[in-house]
C-alpha cells in the first residue's frame, strides 16, 4: 500500500503561509499593544486633569471676586487684577482670597457668620470698634476656622492670625487693599469675636471704614496657584492657609501639588467667569509620550 507524502513544493507553501499569518498576528498584536498603552495613557491624563481642575473649581467657586490677582513668579511685586490681565504681561501665579465658606455653613443648622451687619445697631459703631452681624453664630465660625487652620488663624486664640471682613458692595482699584504685596489693606479688616454676634475691629484706630455697608464675607485664608519646575515640565502647586492681610505671602502657606509634568497653565478673565487650560504629559510610557489638554470655566 503506497502513502502519499506532502511534496517539497507543497512544504515550501506551507511555510510560507504560515509566516504571513504570523507576521500578521504579530502585526496585530503590537497595534493591540499600542492602542492599549494610548488608550491607558490618555485616559491618566484625563483623570489627573480633571481631578485638578474640579479641586481648581472648588475654591475658585468660593472667591472674592474682586480679589483675584495674577502674579509675576520671578517678581513677587508685579501684580495685577485679572480682570485687568493680558497675555503679553506672562505672569505665570493665580491668586485670590476666598470666601470662609465651611465657617459660613456653621454647624446643627446654624450660619457661623450671617453675611449681614446690622448698620442700624448700636454695637455697630466706631466707638466700640464694633460690627454687629445678627444671626451669627461666631463661636461655629470659630471653631471650624481654627480646625481648618489648625489654630494658626482664630477669632479668639491669643496669637492667632485673624480672619477678616470684606464688604461686598465696596469696590477697589487699588491692588494693595486687599492685603497683597506686604500692605495691610483697607479692604480687608481684620476681626476677632466680641460675642456671637459681633466683631471687634482690631485695626480700627487706624483703618475702620468711613462707610459701612450691610453686606460682608469672611476670609480666613488666600490660595496661589503656582507653576514650579521647567517651564515645559512643571508641578502646579496649589498654596492655602496664609493671610495677605496679615503680611504674609503664598510661601508662608501650606502647600499641595496638584499636578506633575504640566507643560502649560494659563488663566484669563472675561467679565466675571475665569477660564483655566491645563496640559499635561506623560512622560511613563517607554518610547510613546503623550500629552492631554482641558479647559474649564468658573463662573
Amino acid at each position: 500500500m503506497m502513502k502519499k507524502a506532502f511534496t517539497m513544493l507543497e512544504l515550501v507553501f506551507v511555510i510560507v503561509i504560515m509566516g504571513i499569518i504570523a507576521s500578521i498576528g504579530t502585526d496585530i498584536i503590537v497595534n493591540l499593544y499600542d492602542n492599549y498603552i494610548k488608550t491607558r495613557s490618555i485616559n491618566k491624563l484625563q483623570s489627573q486633569t480633571e481631578l485638578a481642575l474640579d479641586q481648581i473649581a472648588k475654591r475658585l467657586k468660593y472667591r472674592i471676586k474682586d480679589s483675584v490677582i495674577a502674579r509675576d513668579s520671578g517678581d513677587y511685586n508685579k501684580s495685577i487684577f485679572l480682570s485687568a490681565y493680558t497675555a503679553d504681561l506672562n505672569y505665570q501665579v493665580l491668586e485670590w482670597i476666598g470666601k470662609s465658606n465651611e465657617s459660613f455653613l456653621g454647624e446643627n443648622g446654624l450660619p457661623g457668620w450671617s453675611g449681614f451687619v446690622d448698620v442700624d445697631s448700636r454695637e455697630t459703631n466706631d466707638i466700640n470698634n464694633t460690627l454687629k452681624t445678627s444671626g451669627s453664630r461666631l463661636d461655629y465660625a470659630d471653631n471650624i476656622i481654627s480646625a481648618l487652620t489648625n489654630n494658626d488663624v482664630s477669632l479668639t486664640v491669643a496669637g492667632a492670625n485673624r480672619p477678616a471682613i470684606i464688604f461686598k458692595d465696596k469696590s477697589s482699584l487699588n491692588i494693595n487693599k486687599y492685603g497683597w504685596n506686604g500692605t495691610r489693606g483697607e479692604d480687608t479688616l481684620r476681626v476677632t469675636k466680641l460675642n456671637n454676634e459681633t466683631f471687634n475691629l482690631i485695626d480700627a484706630n487706624a483703618t475702620y471704614p468711613n462707610d459701612i455697608y450691610e453686606q460682608y464675607d469672611l476670609a480666613h485664608s488666600a490660595y496661589a496657584l503656582v507653576p514650579e519646575g521647567n517651564v515645559s515640565d512643571f508641578n502646579l502647586t496649589l498654596y492655602y492657609n496664609y493671610q495677605p492681610w496679615q503680611d504674609e505671602e503664598y510661601t508662608d502657606g501650606t502647600q499641595n501639588v496638584l499636578m506633575e509634568h504640566v507643560s502649560t497653565f494659563q488663566f484669563r478673565q472675561i467679565g466675571t467667569t475665569i477660564r483655566i487650560k491645563i496640559c499635561i504629559y506623560d512622560n511613563q510610557s517607554g518610547d510613546y509620550d503623550f500629552a492631554f489638554c482641558k479647559e474649564r470655566e468658573v463662573f
